[in-house]
Parts: C-alpha cells; structure tokens; sequence
C-alpha cells in the first residue's frame, strides 16, 4: 500500500481584550494597531483540520468547511496561506533530492468546528491557524518555521488567526515594515501563568453575522474619526497597561482595560459610516448587567466580578476568576436569561460532574449579592434571549492530533471528507 502523507492538528478559538480593527495593508492583513488576546480551551472550542497531499489528486488545493466545499479563490487569503507553505516545503525539497514533492502535488483539506461559523466566535482565527498548522506539518516544516513565523503565514488568511498560533495570552505586534515582515504574534503569558481565570460565553446568536469583520472593518478604517485617536493615542498606552496587569495578575486592572476596550472598539464601529450595530438588545443588557454587579461590589470596597468584551458580533465573553466568583455570575446570567443550554463542564451548579441542561427549565434564583446590587437594573429576559453558555478556560495552542491515516482524520481512505460519506447514507 502506498504511504500517505497526511496530517491532522487542532487550533484554538482567541478572544481579544486589546481588540484590533482595520487594517493598514488589505492584502497582507497587517493591522492598523496591536492587539491582545486570551486563548480559550479546545476541549470546548476548537477546529479541527486534516491535510493530504497526494500525486492522484487534481492539481492546487480543495477545502470542505464542515461537509461543504469552499472556492479557493486565486490570489484570495486561503490561496495566499497555502502558497507560501508550498514555497517553503519546495525550497525544502530543493535542498534533499530524498524528498517527496508535495510542493507539486494535489492538496486536499478538510476542517471542522465545534462551534457555529461566522458568528462572531473567532471561527476564522482557529480555522486559519489550524489549516496553517497542520499543512506545516504535513510539509515538515516544524524545523523551518517558529510559532511566530507561523502566526505571519496564519496571518494572511486572517488577521486574528496569527494569535491563535500561541496558547494562553498573546500578543500581536502590528509592526511598521511594508512587507510586514515584522507583523506577528508573540506569548506574553502562559496558559498556567493565571490558572483561576475562567471564561463565560453567552451565545446571544450563532447564527451568520449581517456585516463581516472583513468589510466592517475597511468602512470603519475610511469614515471613523474616533478609529483613528484609537489608533494613535488610545491603543499603545492600554497594551502596556494590559501587559502590566496579566503579569501581576491584577483581575481588576484586567477588567477595566477589557471593558473600556470592547466599548471603544464598538463606539468605533456607530462611529462608522454607515453606522455598524453588532451588539444587539440582549448585550447591551449583559453589559448594564455586568457593570451594576461590579458597581455594587465597588460599594463594598471589593474587586469586580467580571470583565465583557464583545468582538464583532453580539455573543458577551466574560472574564471571571474561578470558584464563588464564577458560580456566582453564571447564577446571575441564568436568572435574568433562562433555558440557556449549558454544559456544566466544571461542576459549578453542584448537579454532577459535566452534567446537561439543555432544554430545562433553568432560572435561577438569585444568589446572595451585595446589598447596593439593583436587582431592577433588567428585566428577566424572554427564554432563548442567550441561546447556550459555555463554561471554558484559558488554554493551549495548536495540537498535533496524528500524521498520517488514522482515527482523527477526517479524510477517508480516498482522501475525501468522512463527513460528505455520513450525509449521504443518512
């Protein structure tokens, strides 16, 4: 039987808490400023890609994107990603005579998430780090490429991919050469650095967002006033306070720098024109939530509870550290947002470990709370206003699942999509 050359890897989802919007260099992807972000665990966020190149497929690459193939445009990000890892594998094969060359052959790519895509999750950060990691793989580049020079190749598929290059927390140096040759990502902390920081998703809605991060963000770079202070004056001094604050672990340095962050990044795109709304009702009353919990704990002279931030989409991340303060918020989103599905991953609502509770009946009663708390700040919203919450935590970056044919890939024998076979004899 001849060898296949094949490879499957995993990559993260990042959330970023120094947010990045508008780009200097559309067809590089190099950002108008830097950023930071938080990677979250894959065990509950992740995709998954599987690589294979092979002399029997067509020339150039094919994508399917959860069981549906995907155009690779000429000259489009995908395209740009995959042409540099080819340049790479064939200076490699250039230099060893011994080598197979993969650089000449058919590319077939198959990626999964576990989330919904385009909704504001970061699908495009983990799936563009995760085809970048595992065709690297595939090509045997580990030697050629840093992590860092492999967040400039994940880079050109999508700006936020570079950072999901790393684990823990990251930081995205926007860098001033044209050629963005110094555009990358780089660690600023470990995953373990902050280990009682947990993270709450609130997926207001997963479905497809109306305006994409990539259009949004070209309209804001051109109209917004208040984008180009961000830039100037308003990012630099939050990065170094932000590096500042994971290093000593100041949750509540932390939660000022993140509120203050999503609220400029979304005061920039009204800024727009015209106007771009991604956060709907439903977040705005996660955030009045949120704050009246963290100005009620001020009264008492405590920190706050949590930190939001929002990316381009509706769906609330909120920072909170682990134990009675993570117990608590969740408590407080389930009262005023009932029959989320959720999955009680760390055991937090004391039902047994990892238990479900998708479709019940799931208000919560309020916990004990300051005394300042305004229990009116909102109303108790209409079951389904936050679809799902997902517990998670910090996590790592990129995994390699196998090399070769095994039972994480998600090619078959043929080398098309497992998935594609499941559809058709369902």
């Amino acid at each position: 039987m001849a060898e296949v050359y094949q490879a499957t890897c995993t990559a993260p989802v990042n959330i970023a808490v120094i947010k990045y919007w508008g780009k200097r260099d559309t067809r590089l992807i190099l950002p108008t400023n830097d950023s930071l972000s938080v990677t979250l665990d894959q065990d509950h966020l992740r995709t998954v890609t599987t690589a294979r190149a092979d002399p029997s497929f067509a020339p150039g690459a094919r994508l399917w994107l959860n069981g549906v193939e995907e155009e690779i445009k000429a000259s489009g990000r995908l395209d740009a990603c995959l042409s540099e890892l080819r340049r790479l594998r064939g200076e490699r094969e250039a230099s060893d005579a011994s080598l197979p060359k993969m650089s000449e052959w058919g590319l077939h790519l198959c990626s999964e998430n576990n989330f919904p895509t385009a909704a504001g999750l970061a699908s495009s950060a983990s799936g563009f780090a995760a085809l970048a990691v595992t065709v690297a793989t595939l090509y045997g580049l580990s030697d050629v490429l840093s992590p860092s020079g492999l967040s400039m190749i994940a880079r050109r598929g999508s700006g936020s991919a570079c950072r999901s290059v790393f684990g823990g927390f990251v930081a995205w140096e926007s860098g001033a050469q044209d050629d963005g040759s110094d555009s990358l990502a780089v660690p600023v902390a470990e995953r373990d650095h902050w280990p009682d920081l947990d993270v709450l998703i609130c997926v207001v809605n997963d479905g497809k967002k109306g305006t994409s991060s990539t259009s949004g963000m070209q309209r804001t770079v051109e109209t917004s006033p208040l984008l180009q202070h961000r830039i100037r004056h308003v990012v630099p001094e939050r990065m170094e306070k932000m590096r500042a604050a994971i290093a000593q672990r100041d949750f509540a340095a932390f939660t000022a720098l993140t509120t203050a962050d999503s609220n400029d990044f979304h005061a920039c795109c009204l800024d727009t024109a015209p106007p771009i709304f991604y956060m709907n009702d439903t977040s705005r009353a996660i955030v009045l939530l949120v704050e009246e919990l963290n100005r009620a704990r001020a009264e008492e002279g405590k920190d706050p509870i949590a930190a939001y931030t929002f990316d381009a989409g509706p769906n609330a991340v909120l920072y909170m550290r682990k134990g009675e303060d993570a117990a608590t918020v969740l408590r407080v989103i389930r009262h005023y947002f009932p029959d989320a599905d959720f999955d009680d991953t760390f055991n937090v609502l004391g039902a047994g470990a990892g238990a479900s509770h998708r479709g019940e009946a799931s208000q919560e009663a309020l916990p004990t709370l300051p005394g300042a708390f305004n229990a009116e700040i909102i109303p108790v919203h209409p079951t389904g206003s936050v679809r799902r919450l997902i517990h998670t935590r910090v996590g790592d970056g990129p995994r390699v699942l196998e090399r070769g044919l095994g039972q994480e890939s998600l090619l078959n024998a043929e080398g098309m999509p497992l998935r594609l076979q499941r559809a058709k004899r369902a």
